[in-house]
């Protein structure tokens, strides 16, 4: 029997400021702030938000929520997202803008191009979609700007990696699904467990071990495995191995994206951004190796995000050459088990670019 108290699920700053877009749309059409307000997420979840604060001023509708991210220790849990939503040009559609407290893209090898604002493109879907509800339920077209700003966001911002990634002036707006799934390592690391566990106990020979759903999507489709041969691995390659070394299986795929992998490579068995970092000269040296000329080392070595080193390397196997060194390190850490381990890397469209040789 588990004792432990669940921890609480919140929201993202997506969900947020999809919910105060369609409050202040509303408005907008309508001259009332629907209050509460509830928004229809990416996996069908229909949560309610209320108002913090709500604003007419001409012609702009401005509609504030404060972000509740559960159990989660999530530096903007407890910040204003307002959000600011006025008519555009007919035909014009939807337009984001980056508010006081917002970020602005500066560098590439992020989702966004430079100069955008940093909201990306899962809120940006979030905050159409209910925009569009909006309008179809008031026979109206959804040519709107929408503004997003969270005030203190540019001092908050400087505890993110938003600097490093090139992200200027605030926080970036988050969140893929809306909600903010609390993080918890050692519940994580105890599901890798009994992950293993499962898959061992129904005679499974064939594992896979993804940092995320793409990459575990992308070796569903290549190999086929059940759902049950699927360890939700996270950033805990750590965890997972020395586990393995224990309670081996006989082949392990390790699926995850380019810039985890590239750290996997590197040694690390922790995989957060928080926790380990993408050393970008031994990744120029690793170009290099692939053939990549002064220039392309160059650059690499002042990269901004290593899928922008990827983006460098061009048509050169670098995908490769990362691939087969997060295999040694894999392989290093489940030494003297029976488990033959290989590693795939994929991209965000889910694209397989590289699965390590042996050896």
């Amino acid at each position: 029997m588990n004792d432990r108290p669940s921890l609480r699920k919140g929201w993202t700053t997506g969900a947020c400021a999809a919910a105060g877009a369609k409050a202040a749309f509303e408005a907008l059409l309508t001259g009332r702030f629907p209050d509460p307000v509830t928004i229809r997420l990416p996996r069908g979840e229909r949560p309610s938000f209320a108002l913090a604060e709500r604003a007419m001023d001409a012609g702009t509708a401005t509609a504030g929520i404060v972000k509740d991210a559960g159990d989660d220790p999530d530096v903007t849990h407890g910040v204003l997202v307002r959000t600011a939503v006025r008519a555009a040009p007919p035909g014009g559609g939807i337009a984001f803008a980056a508010g006081s407290g917002v970020g602005t893209v500066t560098r590439p090898g992020l989702p966004l191009a430079p100069g955008e604002p940093a909201i990306n493109p899962g809120p940006r879907a979030m905050i159409a979609d209910a925009l569009r509800d909006v309008a179809e339920a008031h026979d109206a077209r959804a040519d709107v700007e929408v503004t997003i700003s969270i005030p203190g966001g540019e001092a908050l911002a400087e505890k993110t990696w938003n600097p490093r990634l090139g992200i200027v002036g605030g926080l970036s707006v988050l969140g893929t699904t809306g909600i903010v799934v609390p993080y918890s390592c050692s519940a994580w690391i105890h599901s890798i467990h009994r992950g293993i566990d499962v898959a061992r106990a129904n005679g499974f020979d064939h594992v896979v071990a993804a940092t995320g759903k793409t990459s575990e999507q992308a070796a569903r489709d290549r190999f086929g495995l059940p759902l049950e041969a699927m360890i939700d691995m996270g950033d805990f390659a750590g965890g997972m191995l020395k586990y393995l070394r224990r309670h081996p299986v006989p082949r392990v795929t390790i699926a995850g994206g380019f810039a985890k992998m590239v750290k996997l490579g590197q040694g690390n068995l922790d995989l957060h951004s928080a926790r380990s970092q993408v050393d970008f000269k031994r990744l120029a040296d690793t170009l290099a190796e692939a053939g990549g000329n002064r220039t392309q080392v160059a650059a690499a070595r002042t990269a901004n995000t290593a899928a922008e080193v990827l983006e460098i390397a061009g048509p050169l196997p670098l995908a490769q050459a990362i691939a087969d060194a997060a295999r040694r390190t894999a392989q290093q850490n489940v030494r003297g088990a029976a488990t033959a381990v290989e590693t795939m890397v994929v991209d965000r469209r889910g694209r397989v670019l590289a699965r390590s040789r042996d050896g």
